[in-house]
């Protein structure tokens, strides 16, 4: 099913043209001429993101912003306005929003901005609901009492009221967001923007103008000025996600902005300074990476003031269970199952014995997708995902091939030869993922297929695609 997202403007025509140009992406988009008609469908739809109008009669975008942030958090609000003014933008940033966007636009920045809008969704989702079962069961929004996570949590207490830059470090899916966010909220900068960027997902030739914005007229496109990141974080905190990913030449001018708080935008020749709160994360050996002459040594000393090592799901086990029982009240609370009450102690014994390649990120994919097909009060291992059960069997990584016995006892070669292509893509699939940090792009080039083929191969095999 295609993501659906809401497109709220009283100009009819512009929403047209946004509706058209969405559908286009392979979007399904609802649209409202007004933010009173917004906040109608939006308490009666879900949607992957919102596309609002800032200034419209009676209940203008701030308005339906606030509703959004209120409700649901989790989903992404792309502000678009003709009186974009640093001051809103940050007003804006402060209350939650995505981003914002000056109109005139550009259709492919534009395009750009609500595809990673929906790519960050699900996650965002996941990091923005609270513990469900007790403070016990962890600390500052993250889950799990293991030594490894007491650890953590001690870190984030010591350090989140400082200004010192701090640098997560983990396995894609291990949840370095939320501890970035831990910092923030924890501080005296919480009433204050929380900015994220996620380096791996913004083209090269575009990061500089996002992290430090630009003047209008810097390049094609620029219809108007706009602030970076850096501008919109002053005062509160700057997340720059997979930070490993950016350019050494990047990194010269990224070194200059955290060493001086000093930056100019693209195109422009006034020297801004900011007061900014730094975190920094990656899933990459950074120090390794300074090694081979692939980061540079003073930014990499520059970001690992305070380091916060984040152990991998397989690390610590005795956290699975809160974890799967955290996801099962958020998912049946979703997906409208609450006839689901828990899980049988072999279920959750089965989840531990698991390794947790995609960590807790594929700990969600797999609950959610448990509750789907799951029939009774109890979840039982039997109600586990085929491929998860066996994998867990020991049989060489396959489940049994006893689904596809016929009547007369005969096993029918062409369904094992289609399931035994399916547990081999999904592997590969998951594979490629993981060694590009859920990037689709880069993940697409390596099995040598496009983008488009991986999208559709992923929905055929119930793969959502990553948010990282």
């Amino acid at each position: 099913m295609a993501d659906r997202i809401l497109v709220v403007d009283d100009e009819a025509n512009l929403r047209k043209v946004l509706a058209a140009m969405l559908r286009r992406e392979g979007y399904e988009v609802d649209t409202a001429e007004d933010g009173a008609e917004a906040m109608q469908m939006l308490d009666e739809e879900r949607y992957a993101a919102v596309l609002t109008d800032l200034r419209m009669p009676q209940v203008d975008g701030m308005a339906v912003l606030r509703r959004v942030m209120t409700r649901t958090p989790e989903t992404p609000v792309v502000l678009l306005t003709a009186h974009g003014t640093v001051e809103t933008a940050v007003e804006a940033m402060k209350l939650g929003a995505f981003d914002f966007v000056n109109k005139p636009f550009d259709q492919q920045e534009l395009s750009r901005i609500i595809g990673k809008a929906v790519r960050t969704s699900a996650l965002a989702e996941l990091e923005s609901t609270t513990l469900a079962r007790g403070d016990d069961q962890g600390r500052f929004g993250l889950i799990g009492t293991s030594a490894s996570m007491m650890r953590v949590y001690e870190i984030i207490e010591r350090v989140a009221s400082t200004p010192s830059t701090v640098l997560v470090t983990g396995e894609s899916g291990t949840g370095k967001e939320l501890v970035a966010r831990a910092l923030h909220e924890q501080s005296g900068r919480a009433s204050r923007p929380f900015i994220r960027v996620n380096c791996a997902a913004i083209p090269e030739g575009l990061i500089e103008s996002e992290l430090f914005g630009y003047e209008k007229g810097a390049f094609t496109g620029a219809v108007a000025s706009k602030p970076g990141r850096f501008e919109l974080a002053d005062g509160g905190t700057l997340f720059l996600d997979e930070i490993g990913e950016v350019s050494t030449e990047m990194q010269v001018k990224l070194l200059r902005a955290v060493q001086e708080s000093e930056f100019e935008r693209v195109g422009g020749v006034t020297t801004r300074r900011v007061e900014v709160r730094l975190v920094a994360a990656t899933n990459r050996d950074l120090a390794r990476d300074v090694a081979d002459g692939k980061f540079r040594e003073d930014l990499y000393y520059r970001l690992n003031v305070v380091p916060i090592a984040l152990p991998p799901l397989r690390d610590r086990p005795a956290d699975v269970p809160a974890l799967a029982n955290h996801m099962l009240v958020k998912y049946t609370q979703r997906l409208a199952r609450r006839g689901v009450e828990r899980f049988s102690d072999e279920a959750l014994q089965a989840l531990q014995a698991y390794p947790w390649p995609g960590n807790i990120r594929e700990l969600e994919n797999v609950i959610e997708r448990t509750l789907l097909f799951c029939d009774g009060p109890v979840i039982d291992v039997g109600d586990l995902p085929a491929e998860f059960t066996g994998r867990l069997s020991g049989a060489g990584g396959l489940p049994p091939i006893s689904p596809f016995v016929s009547p007369n006892g005969v096993t029918a070669l062409k369904d094992v030869v289609r399931w035994t292509t399916q547990v081999v893509e999904r592997d590969l699939i998951e594979r490629a993922l993981g060694e590009t940090a859920g990037n689709v792009t880069r993940a697409a080039r390596r099995l040598e297929i496009s983008r488009k083929s991986l999208q559709i191969k992923m929905k055929e095999l119930g793969l959502r695609e990553p948010e990282r």
